[in-house]
């Protein structure tokens, strides 16, 4: 097929031979088969900001640290300098978070590297050679949903021992082959620690999985693995060892409303005093 014009300059790189098919198109992507010498892998080709259709993408990028502090001021200013940088972030996010994932053992396409907005990653076949189905494309048995679950389950476990939370996670974000599910499609990542929306996040994720589940395996459906998850994270007892049972005791505590309501008082404060300090600078400039 005609080369894309994206790809166009690694292919005059070296760093691809040429694109075979286009694999789908997604809400912040186009993903493609290409050859690389003798390997047959994928590229993802990242939508411009302005083409992308992913919704509160503002929620997903908060707490992402940002070392250079010129850089920082500028995505905080949301100058020109500074919007190209947070789309380079954008597109980084899912290649670090590859590489934390795999190294944490959770299974993920292998990452080669992003060039120029270009995600370059291991194709995720089946046993003929052929691209994985997703999840939702895939009819099970009850033993293979309690399996296949029980492996989800233990890498959104160990996604989040890692400081990772994949924020989109569901069927359609699963491929699966002969060894069973391969989690894709992370440049929403977000920091467990540092992002305030992270833990509904996490509980969507593992919801979203544990209901797909329960289609073939009805009593999935009453686990609460994600707030037992959570509720170790918090207290810094997760670990990639950790044995869960997927039961959970609601709290009896009574919130201390006065409290929230400071919190709450008290960040609107400092997001006041940073849209003074953005102000400011404008006038500066």
């Amino acid at each position: 097929m005609k080369i894309p014009k994206r790809i166009q300059p690694l292919v005059e790189e070296g760093l691809e031979d040429d694109v075979l098919s286009q694999l789908m198109s997604g809400k912040e992507a186009s993903v493609y088969v290409v050859r690389c010498g003798e390997d047959i892998r994928c590229a993802k080709v990242y939508k411009d900001a302005d083409k992308r259709s992913f919704k509160q993408a503002v929620q997903y990028q908060e707490g992402r640290k940002v070392r250079n502090s010129r850089r920082a001021r500028a995505m905080e200013k949301g100058s020109k300098f500074g919007r190209d940088q947070q789309e380079e972030a954008w597109q980084n996010a899912e290649v670090d978070a590859l590489y934390k994932l795999a190294d944490a053992g959770v299974r993920v396409p292998k990452p080669y590297g992003c060039f120029s907005g270009v995600l370059l990653m291991e194709l995720v076949t089946d046993d003929d050679g052929l691209v994985a189905p997703r999840l939702n494309d895939v009819e099970m048995s009850y033993e293979e949903a309690v399996r296949d679950h029980a492996s989800m389950i233990e890498y959104t476990k160990l996604m989040l021992c890692a400081g990772i939370v994949h924020g989109d996670l569901s069927e359609f974000n699963v491929l699966v082959d002969s060894k069973g599910p391969v989690i894709i499609d992370l440049p929403q990542a977000v920091d467990a620690a540092a992002n305030n929306n992270a833990q509904w996040m996490f509980a969507r994720d593992v919801n979203n999985m544990t209901s797909y589940y329960s289609q073939f395996a009805p009593e999935l459906a009453s686990t609460k693995f994600a707030k037992e998850m959570w509720a170790l994270f918090e207290a810094g007892e997760l670990t990639p060892t950790s044995k869960l049972t997927g039961e959970f005791a609601e709290s009896e505590h009574i919130a201390d409303v006065n409290a929230v309501l400071d919190e709450i008082n008290a960040a609107k404060e400092e997001e006041l005093e940073r849209l003074q300090r953005i102000s400011d600078a404008n006038d500066e400039d």
